[in-house]
């Protein structure tokens, strides 16, 4: 169960709403999660904000599950979204819009779709084992083209993997490598400089190396990376883990595909 299904399955049995510190000790009473952040309370205050219908800010997500119904003192009460109360508004709004072509909006919806896959994506690996992700990213790779074959990449994972997640093999003889590291972090919980300091540490003489995050990095972490100049390094934060694992199809089962068509206008001269 991730995080969004425990704060629905709290919050759908009291209507009248909860403070994010009631619907964190619902979920730690019911043992509906198990938290692994230094700061769990902030955690679930941000999953609710981000997700909540109203609330629009850079890293708000597009889809909405809860809605604020009212305030204990100074702290939000949040209660679920009947869905009943947006979609209706939203449709209406968007095909009352008659200068926008059809294609356009098609464009739009799909683009909203598609942010909600990605929200599930990493709602759904934040709620699994590390273990899990560690055998994802390196699914990912392989899926990416990297390796020399299917059986090319392989999960080192456990207490004792020095800082060394997964390793790809780019050719049968093993003359080179890519190094992976994995961490399962819930947004906000961005990983640090010391981290892939860590990381470049575990490398040794493997030049290539990929450190993967369901959350994101910080600006230390990045310009550190930029700097350095002995290895070959590559950042991937939650919002490109999303994206890459839906265009590889990791994880994601394509349904359907809609064609748009447009008059050949050659044709008919």
């Amino acid at each position: 169960m991730t995080i969004v299904e425990s704060l629905k399955a709290v919050l759908s049995e009291y209507p009248g709403g909860m403070t994010n510190k009631e619907a964190y000790e619902a979920i730690i009473k019911k043992g509906l999660y198990e938290f692994s952040a230094k700061q769990p309370e902030h955690i679930v205050n941000g999953i609710l904000r981000r997700h909540c219908f109203g609330l629009d800010f850079p890293t708000a997500n597009p889809v909405k599950y809860f809605k604020i119904v009212g305030h204990k003192g100074k702290k939000p009460l949040y209660s679920l979204v009947d869905i009943t109360e947006i979609e209706p508004e939203i449709l209406k709004n968007s095909f009352r819009d008659t200068e926008t072509l059809p294609e356009e909006k098609i464009q739009k919806f799909y683009d909203v779709h598609l942010e909600n896959i990605y929200a599930q994506i990493i709602d759904i690996i934040t709620g699994k084992l590390p273990e899990f992700f560690e055998r994802l990213i390196v699914d990912l790779l392989l899926k990416m083209g990297y390796g020399y074959d299917r059986n090319s990449g392989i999960v080192v994972g456990g207490s004792h993997d020095g800082g060394v997640d997964g390793i790809i093999n780019e050719d049968k003889l093993g003359l080179s490598l890519i190094y992976l590291q994995a961490k399962r972090y819930t947004s906000g919980n961005n990983v640090g400089r010391p981290e892939i300091q860590s990381f470049v540490g575990a490398m040794q003489n493997i030049q290539k190396g990929v450190f993967i995050t369901t959350s994101g990095f910080t600006r230390e972490a990045m310009e550190y990376v930029e700097r350095q100049q002995q290895k070959s390094l590559r950042l991937i934060d939650g919002e490109m883990l999303a994206r890459l694992m839906v265009k590889y199809e990791v994880g994601i089962v394509s349904q359907q595909s809609l064609k748009i068509y447009k008059v050949d206008n050659s044709y008919f001269e």
